[in-house]
């Protein structure tokens, strides 16, 4: 913190309104099952944000929002965790971003429909007059939910490093073009797969698909292995850590808040390997926790997650 400022990121990427359905027994198809439905905020850059603003980051998230009652209950949560939403594009006459799924009893999802195509709005020529708002922070994330030509576009225009999270193996080949303009990137083993070009199977192979991502130009690369823990790697060093520990709850925030976390280390200065733990920390905190982001993340945590890892 300088001047008693906090630091400051920058997102800019996707913001869902999550509904979902919960059957009470095995789902039939083509009928009425009884269950409960749930709503809830998602997206990969709104739980980056969040997770950012709970660990004392001053947050600005930058995405595209309908003309509905979704857009008005993301900006009342924005407003509520002090992430700046006033960079976002609305576009009048279309959805926000709805991610609508079924499940089975277990949880499992069966059957889902995606409804993101207002991110094609987010083009270089709606988010050129946006540039003197994102280059106020110190570190620029984007997220894959973002077309390609603007990815390659806003790396070519940023002052600062840049963080990308892949989302999903269907939409990492956006970030292919600009892999060598990015500081850091956090793929899953299948995104580190398709964007180095070399299968994982062993250690030998990780590593080798580590070395093809950093020979693009890319600076850092935590490629996360699930339960087998995560490869970090730079020019310099190939760090093996393992996977976090405590209880496994639900996992599906824990890429989301280990992001996060890499970008706080970045703020605060940490090396690659404090960099990694912050990380490990950060996805054991969401793991734990019933929610994609756990009301427990903090900065104190983390560092208390990570002094665990050193005992």
């Amino acid at each position: 913190m300088e001047n008693g400022r906090r630091p400051r990121a920058a997102v800019v990427g996707g913001v869902n309104i999550d509904i979902g359905g919960t059957a009470r027994a095995p789902l039939v198809m083509g009928d009425s099952n009884p269950g409960a439905v749930r709503f809830s905020l998602g997206g990969v850059g709104r739980n980056i944000a969040h997770n950012l603003s709970l660990l004392g980051v001053d947050v600005r998230l930058l995405t595209a929002l309908g003309e509905d009652l979704w857009a008005d209950r993301i900006e009342g949560s924005c407003a509520l965790l002090g992430i700046d939403l006033t960079g976002s594009l609305i576009v009048p006459g279309q959805s926000t971003s709805t991610y609508l799924y079924l499940a089975g009893p277990e949880g499992d999802m069966a059957l889902a429909v995606s409804d993101m195509d207002i991110y094609e709005r987010l083009t270089p020529a709606a988010l050129e007059p946006k540039l003197p708002w994102l280059h106020q922070a110190q570190v620029l994330v984007l997220d894959a939910n973002l077309p390609a030509e603007t990815i390659d576009w806003l790396c070519d225009q940023a002052t600062v490093p840049v963080f990308a999270d892949a989302v999903s193996a269907a939409k990492a080949g956006r970030l292919r073009n600009a892999l060598g303009k990015l500081h850091t990137l956090k793929p899953n083993r299948l995104e580190a797969e398709l964007l180095s070009g070399v299968a994982i199977h062993d250690e030998r192979s990780l590593f080798r698909a580590a070395d093809a991502l950093l020979e693009t130009g890319l600076k850092r690369v935590f490629i996360s292995l699930g339960a087998d823990g995560l490869l970090a790697a730079d020019a310099d060093t190939r760090l093996r850590l393992s996977a976090a520990r405590g209880e496994h709850v639900n996992t599906t925030g824990c890429g989301d808040a280990f992001l996060a976390a890499l970008v706080w280390a970045q703020l605060r200065g940490l090396d690659l390997k404090g960099s990694a733990r912050a990380g490990v920390a950060a996805a054991g905190i969401a793991m734990a926790d019933a929610g994609t982001v756990s009301p427990r993340m903090s900065a104190q945590a983390v560092l208390a997650g990570m002094k665990e890892q050193q005992a």
